[in-house]
């Protein structure tokens, strides 16, 4: 009844699983001592975020774990079908942290828009002496409202991005292999609502018309955007990538950004985690978060809850 919660797990999550009589480990493990310690443990839950790697050797080695569970969406860092080959149960939170997710998109937008991510470096150091010249060098602000936002992965998150773009006024359009069209649902005060109906089309028209282009979608093998699809871009457009790193080509972005055929971008995963390229980390026009996407209170209660949940219900313990 051990769950080793190797990332870490919100205290709401662990009481959920000690009120079921789980005895809940939250030791950080180092990866070359996991195998050793799940048996020595007799781990049967091992719970992970985006740090620990559930590699065959641990599969292959530990005959107590019965469960791996993945606090957030993707799962690229477990060997997921050789895990389900072999018995175990792998389990995920996908719609935990979409809100989170999604208002991050809007953070990265609304530093963009008005050059946060240059003003918040340059005020400390020349704020008292170059007030004046800080101030009409940002001074070509852009407004979100009536501008048209392309979302690429239109799934849960891509869905929650939406809801808050019609919220703002802008225009959404959206691709999606899996998905023809979806209705998405505005709440507003007082109970009220609409539900707006969103067809996709294709990638290729996406892109074509965003004035901003947001990616949700699986770890990819090789870049979705790179030098050909950023060639097809309005001038000026912006790219915000909180999905998985590598799906922006970043030498391309790069290039694109010191052209100003891109005119920022927002970034919360990178190629190489957790060490990003230097050109990105001083880029003046990228904003930079650490991939912290679904790093909110609320989001990690919500993980924290529905993996206890799973976990109980796949041992058949209420």
């Amino acid at each position: 009844m051990k769950v080793l919660a190797n990332d870490g797990l919100t205290l709401s999550g662990i009481n959920a699983l000690e009120e079921k009589g789980f005895t809940v480990i939250t030791e950080k493990v180092p990866q070359e001592e996991l195998v050793s310690y799940i048996n020595a443990e007799k781990i049967r839950t091992l719970l992970v975020r985006s740090a620990t790697k559930v590699t065959k050797e641990i599969i292959d080695n530990c005959p107590s774990l019965q469960i791996i569970g993945r606090g957030g969406v993707g799962m690229d860092n477990i060997e997921v079908a050789y895990a389900r080959e072999k018995g175990l149960h792998v389990i995920n939170t996908p719609a935990a942290s979409s809100e989170s997710v999604a208002e991050l998109v809007f953070a990265h937008l609304f530093t963009g828009c008005r050059f946060l991510q240059d003003s918040n470096r340059k005020m400390p150091v020349s704020g008292q002496t170059e007030f004046a010249k800080l101030k009409k060098s940002y001074e070509k602000g852009l407004e979100l409202r009536g501008k048209t936002i392309g979302i690429v992965g239109l799934g849960r998150i891509g869905q929650e991005v939406a809801r808050i773009a019609l919220g703002l006024g802008m225009k959404v359009i959206a691709s999606d292999v899996m998905i023809d069209k979806t209705s998405v649902r505005v709440d507003f005060y007082n109970n009220q609502y609409i539900d707006i109906e969103i067809v996709t089309e294709s990638f290729e028209e996406v892109i074509k018309q965003a004035d901003f282009i947001t990616l949700h979608v699986p770890a990819q093998k090789s870049a979705i955007i790179g030098k050909e699809e950023i060639a097809k871009m309005k001038d000026g457009v912006a790219l915000i990538n909180c999905a998985r790193g590598g799906v922006i080509d970043e030498e391309a972005l790069i290039e694109a950004l010191d052209a100003g055929k891109v005119s920022f971008a927002g970034l919360d995963v990178f190629v190489n985690e957790p060490t990003p390229s230097e050109k990105i980390l001083i880029h003046p026009k990228i904003s930079l978060t650490p991939h912290t996407g679904a790093s909110t209170l609320e989001a990690q209660d919500r993980i924290g809850e529905e993996l206890a949940m799973q976990v109980a219900s796949i041992l058949k313990i209420s």
